[in-house]
This record gives C-alpha cells, sequence and structure tokens, in this order.
C-alpha cells in the first residue's frame, strides 16, 4: 500500500470525498493510525477517530462532550455560527429536555401511521414524473427532494407554498464548498440568516394565536409559553430539524437510488423479492454514510482511545464513515450487499445524540423504494456516471442532479 501519512497529516482535513466511497486516507488511518491529530480546513485542532470500536467507545463516553461553546470545540469545514444555538451541540440535561420534547413526533408508532398519507404523496410524485413526455427526469429534482420535503412539511408545520423556498435555501446553507471560497461562505451566512428571519416569522405567527397547533412547531412554541425553553431555541430546533431532515432524506434517495442502478444484479433481487427491502435500507444507509462530518466532540478529561491519549480540551472527530467502513466489524466492507445484517451501522449516530429523525427516515426510505422498484422496473441512469455532479465537499454527501430515464 502507497504511504499516504504525510498528505494525511499536513494537508487540512476533511479531504474530498470521492463519488461513493470514503476518502482512501480512512481506510490507511484505520490499519496505521486510528487516532491521529490533524488541522481542519476551518483551523481547529481535532483528533480524528477511524476504527468502529473506537468511534462507539467515543460516542458513549461521558468524557466527550457535544457542547460546541466549550474553548477547543472545533470547526470542520467553516466556523459554525455559535448564536444559532441547537440541542445537537448540547449535553445533558439541556440536550435531555429538548429530546424528550420532540422525540414523541418521531415514535415508531406515530410514524407508521403516516405511511399511508407517505404512499399517496409517492404515487402522486412518481406520476408526476412518469408524465414526462420524453420519458427523462432529474430524479433529484422530480422525487428525492419534495418527498422528504413535503413530509416535513407535515411534521413540522411548514406551508406547502414555502417548499420550494426552502429546499433552495437549505441547499445554500450546506453548500461551503471546501471552506476555501469567500462566495461559498458569504452564501452560508446569507441563507442562515435567510431560515432565522423564515423560522422567527412563522414562530411570531404561532406565537399570536390562541392555539399554536399540534405539529412539531406548535409544541415547541407552547414549550416556549411556558417557559421550558427559551425562544431562540424553538428557532433553531426549527432550523435543525427542517434543514437536516429534508435534505438527509434526500441524499439518501437519490445516492440509494443511483448505488441500486449500479448494482443491476441486486436491485432486479429487490424486485423479485421485496420483503428484502428493510435489510437493503440499512446496508445503502451504511455503505453511503451521508452523514460524514457532523458528528463532533470535546473531550472534557484526558482520555484514552485507541492507544492514544487525547487530552481535556482538544477536538474529536469521531468518523462515523470510516467505522461503516471497517472490515474488523463489516467484513469485505467496501462491497454493497443487500443480504448484510448492517442494522448496527453509525450512519444516524450513536449514544443519547443518535438521530431522532431515523424512523420517519426509514418509512419514507421503504416507502419510496418499494414504490420505484415496482411501478419504474425499466429505470435507468440517462447520463454516464462520469458527468453526475457530487456534493464532494458537503457534510451530507449527495448529488446536485441525478438524471434518469425509463
Amino acid at each position: 500500500m502507497t504511504d499516504i501519512a504525510d498528505p494525511t497529516l499536513t494537508q487540512p482535513f476533511p479531504w474530498p470525498r470521492p463519488p461513493i466511497d470514503p476518502p482512501a486516507q480512512y481506510s490507511w488511518l484505520r490499519e496505521n493510525r486510528p487516532v491521529t491529530r490533524v488541522i481542519t480546513r476551518a483551523g481547529s485542532p481535532a483528533w480524528l477517530v477511524s476504527r468502529y470500536d473506537d468511534v462507539r467507545a467515543v460516542l458513549s463516553d461521558p468524557r466527550v462532550s457535544a457542547d460546541h461553546n466549550r474553548p477547543g470545540f472545533p470547526d470542520v469545514i467553516a466556523p459554525f455560527p455559535r448564536e444559532l444555538g441547537s440541542f445537537l451541540r448540547m449535553d445533558a440535561p439541556d440536550h435531555t429536555v429538548y429530546r424528550k420534547l420532540l422525540s414523541k413526533n418521531f415514535m415508531v408508532k406515530r410514524v407508521e401511521a403516516l405511511r399511508p398519507a407517505i404512499q399517496d404523496l409517492v404515487d402522486r410524485t412518481i406520476d408526476a414524473m412518469l408524465a414526462s413526455p420524453d420519458r427523462r427526469a432529474d430524479f433529484v429534482r422530480a422525487v428525492a427532494l419534495p418527498v422528504p420535503s413535503t413530509v416535513l412539511s407535515w411534521v413540522l408545520g411548514v406551508p406547502e407554498q414555502d417548499r420550494e423556498f426552502f429546499n433552495l435555501t437549505t441547499e445554500r446553507a450546506f453548500d461551503s464548498g471546501d471552506g476555501t471560497d469567500p462566495d461559498k461562505l458569504a452564501s452560508v451566512a446569507e441563507a442562515l440568516q435567510t431560515l432565522l428571519g423564515y423560522i422567527d416569522g412563522l414562530m411570531s405567527e404561532r406565537e399570536a394565536a390562541q392555539d399554536p397547533g399540534d405539529d412539531l412547531l406548535g409544541q415547541l412554541v407552547a414549550a416556549c409559553r411556558v417557559g421550558t425553553i427559551p425562544r431562540n431555541q424553538v428557532i433553531s430546533a426549527g432550523i435543525l430539524l427542517t434543514t437536516a431532515g429534508h435534505d438527509t432524506t434526500a441524499s439518501m434517495t437519490a445516492l440509494g437510488t443511483l448505488t441500486l442502478l449500479q448494482h443491476p444484479d441486486q436491485l432486479d433481487e429487490l424486485r423479485r423479492h421485496p420483503e428484502l427491502i428493510p435489510d437493503a435500507i440499512e446496508e445503502l444507509l451504511r455503505y453511503l454514510t451521508i452523514v460524514h462530518l457532523v458528528v463532533v466532540r470535546i473531550a472534557t478529561e484526558d482520555i484514552e482511545i485507541g492507544g492514544a491519549v487525547i487530552p481535556a480540551g482538544e477536538g474529536i472527530i469521531p468518523l462515523n464513515l470510516s467505522a461503516n467502513r471497517d472490515d474488523a466489524h463489516f467484513p469485505d466492507p467496501d462491497r454493497f450487499d443487500i443480504h448484510r445484517k448492517a442494522r448496527d451501522h453509525f450512519a444516524f449516530g450513536f449514544g443519547m445524540h443518535q438521530c431522532i429523525g431515523q424512523p420517519l427516515a426509514r418509512v419514507e426510505l421503504h416507502v419510496i423504494f418499494e414504490t420505484l422498484l415496482r411501478r419504474v422496473p425499466t429505470l435507468r441512469l440517462a447520463e454516464p456516471i462520469e458527468q453526475v455532479p457530487f456534493k464532494t465537499w458537503s457534510v451530507i454527501n449527495g448529488v446536485f442532479q441525478l438524471p434518469v430515464g425509463w
């Protein structure tokens, strides 16, 4: 194997991600330096943790904090505006308050009750795609974005007429490039401020109503009224759930579809045996790990991980993408296999900050893939994969467009 130690340790982290697979440096790190110190593109020192068992240990260690207000908490690609706040970047007991308040909206029983409405939505969305006269479409715009965006609007209480605005604005908010383009960074800052203003306006409307409503935004406003949470955290929670909730599922839908098209034998097997779709979804989540630069931590005490001592006050980046390709836990990890039992992947994180929206994401993905495989058996990639524009620098991996035909 080529020794890439020097570029791994001297080039700022993160490194550009290939279209589907992790950066080549990750496998070298797992083998040679599973816990190593780097400087991020935002200028922060941080320790990369690359092996499955070590990532699990970090994410379950009480001496590791998610509080981004602690001195030394690392920024990855660009400085994160601390004024936004977020329960994603809190520790207990504050984090527990928000998780308890929000998680009831994503309980399995509650999201399963949405399945008929999601099925109807997916059918109508695919109907619209199939109506294309030239039997071609951009799958991202036709299916991958509108389905999760609409479902999130139901859960959150965002008006349907604002969906296109939200899609475009959140794309800008997540697209900081490699962190070196000032125009990109200015666009991200502007998009975040636009979202702040929009959520603030929605909240003001709910505050003026006698009954703020039983959707998620209404629940947050009601909690604010009785002093459970401050107003600024209602806005932050609204932004986090709206942007992360639709962008992640949209990217999984598009990249998952592309991955299946690149494995026609397994795609055909899924068409013949749709009962395999749940396992295939878990394998897609592991194999793609689209949310790969969001989980960031800081050590509150000196801790030993993987034979290295991480000093108190230094940042930690548990590489869930690397852990999900660790051959010590997932044999032959770079092979996509719908028969793999991959439920213990880290695509949704691990521990107390594990993604609360994963039951909803699984239902959406199941309905989308089952319907797509059943209704569009001739689906194909309409352009060479080399022409598909991938989000190689995004904290949420994906594609900007996915041209398909049938």
